[in-house]
């Protein structure tokens, strides 16, 4: 059996794979390879590609590409590898749910404490908010936004400030807080969390999209107020773009 026969559908169990690339290009030579690979790519649903010209002077251009087969993803990493490009980073993580999320029993147990007379009608909204939240998570259709960030993170293990040894009730508590801050931004900001732990260097990956590029610094900003991520968070490197069709992006870095 050959290396491409052995790879081919390799699906996770849950959730999509997610691979960032940011790029300088070889200006001058032709977009169109790199183009054409893209469109074959998403011309298979669900697979995406969110193409942006990079800010700033640390790479060109930018990919955000996801699906569900990770072998579909590494080819079509390499197809754009084979172009006039040189990649500065890359990350690759997954979609996935949060450990921390609200239970159905955390929910019945707010509702009774709040004295919610229809408790049955209340219990199956929770419900149908948990699937369209599980339904983002893990199969996200992202919508088209101007603006994008994307950066990894980690939690400390610091002495002191070592999240991993502190109870589980004491890190959902801290996330529920810090998701609040994030709520406050729907509707102007898209959030999606990805794993890599075990997978890449840093443990998650955060990609915002938004129309209006202060949202970004804002409610990062804000976010870092939280005990979350003023004392346990560690951040890497920011990538900021500007969200444009791919060939817009590739013409824009030197391309033909």
């Amino acid at each position: 059996m050959s290396g491409d026969e052995a790879t081919q559908g390799v699906r996770p169990s849950e959730g999509w794979g997610v691979i960032h690339l940011f790029m300088r290009v070889d200006r001058g030579a032709p977009c169109d390879g790199l183009v054409e690979a893209i469109e074959r790519f998403t011309a298979v649903d669900p697979q995406q590609v969110i193409a942006f010209s990079v800010l700033g002077g640390k790479a060109e251009v930018g990919l955000m590409a996801l699906g569900p087969d990770l072998d579909a993803l590494d080819r079509f990493t390499k197809e754009i590898f084979a172009g006039p490009v040189e990649c500065l980073d890359s990350f690759v993580s997954f979609t996935e749910l949060s450990e921390y999320t609200t239970t159905e029993d955390d929910e019945r147990a707010r509702l009774e404490a709040e004295g919610v007379e229809d408790l049955d009608a209340a219990l199956e909204a929770f419900r149908e908010r948990m699937a369209h939240y599980r339904q983002h998570r893990l199969y996200p259709r992202l919508p088209h936004r101007r603006s994008i960030c994307f950066y990894p993170m980690m939690k400390t293990r610091v002495p002191g400030a070592n999240w991993f040894a502190l109870p589980f009730e004491d890190r959902k508590r801290l996330m529920l807080g810090h998701g609040t801050t994030g709520r406050a931004y729907a509707g102007r900001v898209l959030q999606l969390i990805t794993g890599a732990t075990g997978i890449d260097d840093w443990e998650w990956g955060v990609t915002l999209l938004a129309d209006d590029p202060v949202d970004l610094k804002r409610i990062v900003y804000e976010m870092r107020f939280d005990e979350v991520s003023a004392v346990y968070g560690e951040f890497g490197p920011f990538w900021t773009g500007l969200v444009m069709d791919p060939a817009s992006a590739f013409r824009r870095a030197g391309l033909t």
